[in-house]
């Protein structure tokens, strides 16, 4: 679902003791080029000698041929000595100018830069904190979602019409189930009603609610990040695999039903239990069933995903709330860029989704970002091997390369494989062959004769029931009055 851009960096420095800058004679001396054009600076003459480079300049009258050619002698000596001096001074300038270097880079700032200078920002600080206040096991997903989204558009949207939008739609769905006396209590038959109001034309209230289609066209917001947005979604009537599962459990929390979100790779998909104790998946992109078999043949989810539990798992109350703060983390780097603001909201997201691969993916995209700022400003390219051992004069350099490592590290260790877009667009293809539409249709009817017969039987009981209440009534002994005045 998400393309998210890294590049791994393979070299680690090994720790190494930074008490003191270390003496020039010990370490190889950085080139001029690598430590910029210092011809023009003045770097003052304290602590140096004062030499004379000047040449002496003799006179050559009425001198004999061997004398000129022991003052030729004489002179070339002199310059010689000159040009040493010339080279030792160069050399202290290059040690000055490195110790410079040193305790510069040492000293500068190792976090990213804040961009709270930009408009639009204070919109997301207020998003966060909203999200912090709510309590991790009883929220609104609707709630939660108009937050995440209203940040992206500056706190101009109106909760108030998108609560009482969902509020008519679930209202006009359990309305469409009475009419057809379908079973309003039962979380089955309430999925089910979702599941045709997000794949088929529907009458409801008066008008025709056109099925939901997939938008193929900038799936993964790369130029508009608000298509992965529910508030898109109701509005175009197309949205894809994020907006889609989103609004299907809004709704449900609405209609008072259960329905859990699974995320596979590059994916998420709703599931439900059915009354024989399976979960169903609902592949909302497509508007059919998916069986478990059908994600599996993507051939991007790894053994060890699955025992990370990463893909093909429910998510939890608290779980889900992690993605939503991965969400408005993903939305503030969008629009603004990378700050620690992104790493604040990702720490949160990974203290209720520890495991969550997004969240960590995130993480990693900060502490690269993060690298890179801090390279850049110490005039080293870490795509350049032999330019990047110089960070071993930077002890926090070091351990930001580090960091990086561990966070690949554990992206790599939760099972991730990369699943590029073409693939994703090849896989979600495959799951409309006949074949697959076929088994959709199966299960669907077999889980509508099963609501039925269980309508059926509980017709039934409540038949039985109320007959043994009559039953009970016919049988009660009947007291008639005696008016003792007639005895």
């Amino acid at each position: 679902m998400r393309k998210i851009y890294f590049t791994a960096i393979s070299l680690c420095i090994s720790q190494l003791g930074f008490t003191q800058i270390p003496n020039l004679p010990t370490v190889s001396a950085p080139q001029v080029s690598g430590l910029g054009n210092y011809s023009g600076n003045n770097f003052g003459s304290s602590g140096r000698s004062s030499r004379n480079y000047t040449p002496t300049i003799n006179t050559y009258h009425n001198r004999s041929k061997p004398t000129q050619q022991n003052d030729y002698a004489q002179s070339r000596s002199q310059n010689n000595t000159v040009m040493q001096d010339i080279e030792r001074d160069m050399a202290e300038v290059r040690e000055i100018q490195f110790r410079e270097w040193v305790e510069n880079g040492r000293n500068m700032p190792y976090d990213l830069p804040s961009l709270s200078g930009k408009a639009g920002t204070q919109s997301y600080y207020d998003a966060y904190n909203k999200l912090t206040a709510m309590d991790s096991d009883n929220y609104s997903l609707a709630d939660v979602n108009f937050t995440v989204e209203n940040a992206f558009y500056d706190n101009k949207r109106d909760l108030k019409g998108f609560k009482s939008g969902i509020q008519k739609t679930a209202k006009q769905l359990l309305q469409k189930m009475k009419e057809r006396k379908q079973d309003t209590e039962s979380n089955v038959s309430k999925n089910l009603m979702l599941f045709e109001y997000f794949s088929k034309d529907m009458k409801l209230g008066g008008t025709t609610h056109k099925a939901f289609e997939y938008d193929f066209k900038d799936y993964m917001g790369e130029k508009d990040y608000s298509k992965m947005f529910v508030s898109k979604l109701l509005k175009t009537g197309s949205g894809q695999c994020h907006s889609m599962p989103l609004l299907y459990l809004i709704i449900a929390e609405a209609m008072g039903t259960e329905a859990h979100l699974s995320l596979a790779p590059n994916h998420s998909y709703v599931r439900f239990m059915d009354d024989e104790g399976q979960y169903r998946n609902i592949e909302l992109t497509n508007g059919m069933f998916s069986t478990d078999t059908s994600l599996l043949e993507s051939g991007y989810i790894k053994s060890e995903a699955l025992q990370n539990k990463i893909y093909m798992e429910n998510l939890s109350k608290k779980e889900l709330l992690g993605m939503a703060y991965f969400d408005l983390a993903r939305g503030y780097a969008k629009k603004f860029g990378y700050d620690e603001f992104v790493g604040k909201v990702i720490e949160k997201a990974l203290e209720l989704y520890p495991n969550g691969l997004a969240p960590s993916m995130e993480k990693a995209n900060v502490s690269q970002a993060r690298f890179a700022y801090v390279m850049k400003n110490l005039g080293i390219n870490p795509e350049n091997k032999q330019d990047l051992q110089r960070i071993g004069y930077f002890p926090k350099a070091v351990e930001q390369l580090n960091d990086v490592n561990q966070q690949f590290n554990k992206i790599d260790e939760l099972g991730y494989t990369e699943m590029p877009a073409s693939a994703y667009e090849s896989w979600l293809a495959s799951l409309k062959t006949e074949k697959n539409k076929q088994e959709s249709e199966a299960l669907l009817q077999k889980i509508h004769l099963y609501q039925l017969q269980k309508q059926k039987d509980k017709q039934q009981q409540e038949a039985v029931r109320k007959a043994q209440e009559q039953k009970k009534k016919d049988e009660k002994p009947k007291y008639f009055p005696i008016d003792p005045n007639k005895l």
